[in-house]
């Protein structure tokens, strides 16, 4: 009797005993399946994170999203693009100041940053980089601003916003010229500046018409930079001459330095009615240009030598050289020659604008004879194909008496020239 009990009281014991282990471990694979679902909503949630970061932090589409900012101290600079045609043009044009293309910028940015190995995410065999990444890399690159570099021989830096460091708002409006002679100059160029003052450009009231002289600059580079500004500054206060604009001043940029003097003639010499461009080592006939002028065009007019059929010259050592990519014409459209042409004044924001729709060509006349296609006005000839020469006029004060403008010999003293030529004009 007493064994039945005891053999009863243990399978009572081992029921309690099982039921309490079943119990365990039935808690244990709770457990385990609950902590599998956490863990696994965490990983989907940060791959699903990382996956949405690649797409929006591509490096390619970063770039071109953010150029304009990332690549303004260059832009600034370095004059050499139009950033208006949107991200895929900005990261085109900035992509090659940096030096590679716009297809390379994605796949060149993160091996050049040598990005460490705990910062990376490998998605489908592609590097994605994040932004703080993306900004250490071009700080290593780009750490500061540079010097003013250009950006090519036959590349042009126009259309852009240029701004005028000495200036003369005021001047030509108060005088009401008649026409405004513009000389574009070297800024070291002193001495040329000064031999016009005394010669030619001293003409300032002839056949009753009013008549103003302005010289137009680039910035100076070089080690005596600063020198030379300090120089125009002074010389600006003695004579209220000098138009100045921060584009380098060099022979690539004379297109630059001509659409900038249309600029600020449209913005400060809209009452004149004509103005001359014309060259510094030239003799010009001041009483013979308003002659022909009181007969000319009011409106729409262009003229000066004007060139007919002029080649677009392909050697590239000739100094007029012109890639077939930058211009791919053999022939260029009517255009008035460098040394001296003459616009009415209408035609200054009308060129501006013309300028927006023809690539920027650094031959300065030839772009404005395609500028002028672009409008649909022809170059006028002038009255005698004599009164313009390119080439230098051997010296007479009578053969002087019949033309406009002439360039001259660099060996003649041209204020002798000028005191004999106004010495003996009027017995011609």
């Amino acid at each position: 009797m007493l064994e039945r009990v005891a053999a009863k009281d243990r399978r009572s014991q081992e029921m309690v005993y099982n039921e309490q282990l079943g119990n365990k471990r039935w808690l244990s694979r709770r457990h385990c399946f609950f902590f599998i679902l956490v863990l696994a909503a965490v990983l989907f949630f940060n791959c699903t994170n990382k996956k949405d970061m690649v797409l929006e932090w591509n490096p390619k589409q970063w770039i071109q999203n953010h150029s304009t900012n990332l690549f303004f101290p260059f832009v600034k600079q370095n004059v050499a693009i139009n950033i208006t045609d949107g991200p895929a043009a900005k990261a085109s044009a900035l992509s090659d100041i940096a030096g590679f293309t716009t297809e390379a910028a994605s796949t060149a940015l993160p091996q050049t940053l040598n990005i460490s190995s705990t910062r990376e995410l490998m998605i489908k065999n592609k590097t994605t980089v994040t932004i703080e990444m993306i900004q250490q890399g071009l700080h290593q690159l780009f750490p500061t601003p540079v010097p003013y570099v250009s950006p090519g021989l036959y590349l042009v830096e126009y259309p852009h916003e240029y701004h005028f460091t000495i200036n003369e708002p005021q001047k030509c409006e108060q005088g009401k010229p008649f026409v405004v002679l513009m000389v574009p100059v070297a800024p070291r160029n002193r001495a040329h500046r000064d031999i016009i003052r005394r010669t030619w450009g001293s003409e300032n009231l002839v056949l009753d018409q009013v008549v103003k002289l302005f010289f137009l600059l680039g910035m100076q580079t070089g080690e005596d930079a600063q020198q030379v500004h300090e120089q125009l500054l002074q010389e600006s206060k003695e004579h209220q001459d000098l138009i100045q604009s921060d584009f380098v001043d060099c022979y690539k940029n004379l297109t630059i330095k001509t659409m900038v003097m249309l600029e600020w003639l449209n913005v400060h010499c809209s009452a004149a009615s004509y103005a001359m461009k014309i060259d510094s080592d030239t003799f010009l006939n001041v009483p013979n240009l308003i002659k022909m002028l009181l007969h000319a065009p009011k409106t729409n007019y262009m003229s000066g030598l004007v060139a007919y059929g002029g080649a677009v010259l392909r050697d590239p050592q000739s100094k007029w050289y012109v890639p077939y990519e930058i211009l791919p014409e053999s022939v260029y459209p009517p255009y008035a020659l460098g040394l001296g042409y003459i616009l009415s004044l209408d035609l200054t924001a009308k060129l501006i604008e013309a300028s927006r729709h023809v690539k920027a060509l650094y031959i300065e006349d030839a772009y404005l004879g395609l500028c002028m296609r672009h409008l649909g006005i022809p170059p006028t000839n002038p009255p005698d194909y004599a009164y313009f020469n390119v080439f230098p006029v051997a010296y007479s004060p009578c053969g002087y008496s019949k033309i406009i403008v002439t360039t001259t010999d660099s060996s003649i003293d041209r204020v002798w020239l000028w005191t004999n030529y106004k010495r003996q004009v009027e017995y011609c």
